[in-house]
C-alpha cells in the first residue's frame, strides 16, 4: 500500500506535466501557416513591405514587383542594420512557404508584429 501512495503522486505529476506540454503546444503559434495569396494581396495593396526570402538566384530568375530580396538565413540581421520600424507591414514569400514561415519566425521573435506568410511565388503570381 505505501508503495502505491508513493506512485501516486509521481502519476499525477506526469499526467500534469503532460497536458501542459498538450496545452502549450495547441496554443503555440504556428507560423508560415497563413500562405492566402488573395490575403497576401491586400496586405500589399495597402502597403505592406515585400520581401523574397529566395536565394539571389532564385530572386533573379523571377520576383514580385517592389519585392526585396533577404535570404531567410539573414533577415533578422538585415532587418536590424536597416532599422525597419518593429510594426512595418511586411509580406514574405520563398517558392513554397517552408522558408518564408521560418523567416516569419525569426522577425516574430525580435517582435515584428505585423508579419505575414504569402506563401510560394508561384501562387502569389497568379493572383
Amino acid at each position: 500500500m505505501r508503495q502505491a501512495n508513493k506512485m501516486l503522486p509521481k502519476s499525477i505529476i506526469s499526467l500534469m506535466a503532460l497536458l501542459f506540454v498538450a496545452i502549450m503546444g495547441l496554443s503555440a503559434p504556428s507560423y508560415g501557416e497563413e500562405k492566402n495569396p488573395k490575403v497576401a494581396w491586400e496586405h500589399i495593396q495597402q502597403g505592406a513591405m515585400v520581401v523574397d526570402v529566395r536565394t539571389p538566384e532564385e530572386f533573379a530568375e523571377g520576383h514580385l514587383e517592389n519585392a526585396i530580396n533577404i535570404p531567410f538565413e539573414i533577415i533578422a540581421e538585415e532587418f536590424t542594420k536597416q532599422g525597419i520600424a518593429k510594426d512595418q507591414s511586411v509580406v514574405l514569400y520563398c517558392r513554397s512557404g517552408r522558408r518564408s514561415g521560418i523567416a516569419q519566425e525569426s522577425l516574430v521573435k525580435l517582435g515584428y508584429s505585423n508579419t505575414y506568410n504569402g506563401g510560394g511565388y508561384q501562387s502569389l503570381a497568379k493572383h
